[in-house]
Order: structure tokens, then C-alpha cells, then sequence
């Protein structure tokens, strides 16, 4: 069989990932190999195509004076769904909080309700549009969670869709089981919580689909001792445990999620100095959300404190209908001035952060030799312009396993 090869040259940098000794471990005036899908060799543009002629080459793509960088790794959304809740955006800009519109049977509940009534093939439509934008904007990795379905029968629904979705469109998707969602309608939490780890995780496990169990540990949703449990439950049933953690209070999920060894604990916004320590010693990967306290209206999570404690901070969307973004760039951009990260911190977390908090450190994320060449090229000459050029979409090129893609390549 031909090796398929791609070559991308004169690039005014191509940035591989995170660096010992800086931020970021770059080249300039460089260029990137690609064979069978996989990153052969970085380095000088004059050096390496003595090596990789690019008339040789299966794709050869001139990035001249653009800055290359891994395809993004967004490690927490909410991105199947159905229905809209524009209007709760409006009703919160008036005074309503969320926890108000959930009260009233809005927010998540009416997302549930909508799932519920669709259609197998409205959801998957609605994903694979979530997905083509996702790509265009130069997300590559995506997990995804259930949840908007909160019965046996829904959330299997659901992880079946995600799994077509992996199937048919160039992005990964990483599917995470997460019927501890909110609690049903008219249902007591406690009895939901029998469901959800009695009921809803033997049929997970037979299905064989989800990789993760996620919670949402939270006032007035569940409490640490009911997501232990359903996280427990998980964990004999090989799922990975992810918490929902300290968004609206300080709660404790963040040690719960320090004590299960979960891959990462996401929110965080009211995390305190003992919740950031424990997670680093237990090697948690803290996901913060900017966009979610953006369309909140919060205050953003303490990216520094975090990054002081030397582990791992991941950047993702949280893309679902209380937060309508697909953008990791925009992510990237609020993580900068919502949360202080440095341009350099911040693409870091938003690629080999993501990676890690997927547990797909070696699978994802950066551009070092061997890796899968999952690649966005950016219409500007430095990565800096990911987070500058705000409000616009600055990926011009997307490559997946080294091959060009773009949104609606299926």
C-alpha cells in the first residue's frame, strides 16, 4: 500500500505543544510531515523538505506566514440536544438566574423534554451540525455527554447517537454517560439516584458505548455522598469518573473528585486553595469553563491559583443551550481576559489540557512526532491571534489524521 504523506511548509510558526522550559515549544519558519496520518518530522521549512519534497507529497499546503497549531481538545460539552432556549438567555439578562428558570421547569428539564419527543434522526442532524461548526472552528476532539434524558430508555438514545455521530464525521467524539444530570420532574432524588445507578448503569455498560460517568454535584441537585454513589457505581461498571464541580457553591465535589481518582473536575468557580492541591496531588485535571460564566454573568474561575499548583489546567466550551458556543477560540479569548492565562497558557489548555482531561494525552493534543496529525492552521502569522482576533473565526485550514477537512465533510 502507498504511504500517504502530507506536507505542510513555510509557516511563520508551527507551535508542537506545551515546552520544558517555556510555555510553548514552537518553530519558526517551519514545517510539518505528516505519514499515514501521523506526524513524521517538524523543523525548519528548508531542512525538511529537502526530505518531504512537497511535489511529492499526497496534500501539500503552503502555510506561508500563518501559524499552525494542534487541533483543538474540547473536554466537556453538553452538545446533544434538541429544542431552543434563547429565550432564557433574555430572561436572565432581566434578573432570572439559573437556578430559578430550573426551578420553573426551564433550563436542563426543558432540554430533557425536548430530547425525550425527538426523533433518533433530529438528534443526530442536530450533532452533526454541532460538529461541522466544532470542525470549521478547529476543534478536532469533542466529548460529548448524555443527560437531557434522565430515564434508561432516553440516555441510551442518546449515547447511541453520539456513537453514529463518531462514525460518520472526521471529528472525534468521546461519549460520557451522565444521567446524573439534574433530577426528573415530580421525582424524589433520592429514588432517582437508585435509578440512575440501578437501573440506567447496568444497560450503559451493556451497551458498551460511554467511556466516562460525569455528575453534577451541586445545591439542590446531588450531593456529595449521592454522587459517590452513582460515580462508585460507575467505576465497578469501568467507566471513568468526571464531577460537576463548585459552580454555584463550594460543595465538596472537587474532593470527591481528588478521592475517586476521577480524569477531571470541571467548573470550579468557587473551588478554594485546599480543592485545587487535592485535585494536582491526585492529578485531576481542572477543566474551566469561561463561556459558562460568561452567559452566567459569574465570576470566572481562578486560572492562576490553579496554574500555581504546577498539574494540568484544561480550556473547553461547555457548549450546551444554557451556553451557545462551539467555539474553543472564543473559549481561549475569555480564558485570557476573564481569567488572566497568558495566549500561551491558554492554548495549551485548550489542546493538550483537553487531551489530558480525556485521558488522551498521547492520543491528542500536540504535534510532537508520532502523534495523530489533528492540525488547524491559523489565518494569522501567530497563535497570539487565536485569542486577539476575538469574534471572528481565525482557522483557515483543518487537518484530521493529516488530511484537509472542513465542516460538512462526512
Amino acid at each position: 500500500m502507498t504511504e500517504r504523506t502530507t506536507v505542510v511548509h513555510d509557516a511563520s510558526e508551527i507551535v508542537v505543544g506545551s515546552g520544558t522550559d517555556a510555555p510553548l515549544e514552537t518553530y519558526e519558519d517551519a514545517a510539518l510531515a505528516v505519514v499515514d496520518g501521523r506526524v513524521a518530522a517538524v523543523g525548519p521549512t528548508d531542512e525538511l523538505t529537502d526530505e518531504y519534497p512537497p511535489e511529492n507529497a499526497t496534500h501539500a499546503i503552503d502555510a506561508g506566514g500563518r501559524s499552525v497549531i494542534p487541533g483543538f481538545v474540547d473536554s466537556h460539552t453538553h452538545g446533544l440536544f434538541a429544542g431552543d432556549r434563547s429565550d432564557e438567555f433574555a430572561a436572565k439578562l432581566g434578573g432570572e438566574n439559573y437556578q430559578d428558570i430550573l426551578a420553573e421547569g426551564g433550563g436542563i428539564l426543558r432540554t430533557v423534554r425536548a430530547v425525550r419527543e425527538a426523533s433518533d434522526e433530529q438528534l443526530l442532524s442536530n450533532l452533526l451540525t454541532h460538529l461541522d461548526t466544532m470542525l470549521a472552528h478547529g476543534t478536532t476532539t469533542v466529548e460529548i455527554k448524555s443527560g437531557y434524558g434522565l430515564d434508561t430508555e432516553t440516555e441510551l438514545r442518546m449515547l447511541d447517537v453520539i456513537q453514529q455521530a463518531d462514525e460518520q464525521h472526521p471529528v472525534d467524539v468521546v461519549p460520557t454517560f451522565m444521567g446524573a444530570h439534574a433530577v426528573p420532574e415530580d421525582e424524589d432524588t433520592d429514588a432517582y439516584v437508585d435509578e440512575v445507578v440501578d437501573d440506567q448503569l447496568p444497560a450503559v455498560a451493556d451497551q458498551g458505548i460511554a467511556e466516562f460517568c460525569d455528575v453534577f454535584c451541586e445545591e439542590d441537585v446531588f450531593s456529595v455522598a449521592q454522587s459517590r454513589r452513582v460515580l462508585e457505581a460507575g467505576m465497578e461498571y469501568g467507566l471513568t469518573p468526571k464531577v460537576h464541580a463548585e459552580e454555584f457553591v463550594r460543595l465538596g465535589g472537587a474532593q470527591l473528585a481528588a478521592e475517586v481518582d476521577a480524569a477531571s473536575a470541571d467548573h470550579l468557580l468557587h473551588a478554594n486553595d485546599d480543592d485545587r492541591t487535592a485535585l494536582a496531588e491526585a492529578g485531576v485535571t481542572p477543566v474551566l469553563l469561561p463561556g459558562t460564566a460568561f452567559s452566567l454573568g459569574a465570576d470566572y474561575a481562578d486560572a492562576r491559583a490553579f496554574l500555581d499548583e504546577g498539574g494540568s489546567v484544561a480550556v473547553a466550551t461547555d457548549f450546551n443551550p444554557n451556553c451557545h458556543s462551539q467555539s474553543m477560540g472564543f473559549a481561549i479569548a475569555l480564558a485570557c481576559v476573564g481569567m488572566e492565562m497568558t495566549p500561551a497558557e491558554a492554548l495549551v489548555a485548550g489542546t493538550h489540557g483537553g487531551a489530558r482531561a480525556l485521558n488522551r494525552a498521547n492520543e491528542a493534543g500536540t504535534l510532537w512526532e508520532g502523534m495523530p496529525a489533528d492540525v488547524a492552521i491559523v489565518d494569522a502569522p501567530s497563535h497570539i491571534h487565536v485569542p486577539y482576533n476575538f469574534g471572528v473565526n481565525t482557522i483557515e485550514t483543518v487537518l484530521k489524521d493529516g488530511e484537509p477537512v472542513d465542516g460538512g465533510q462526512r
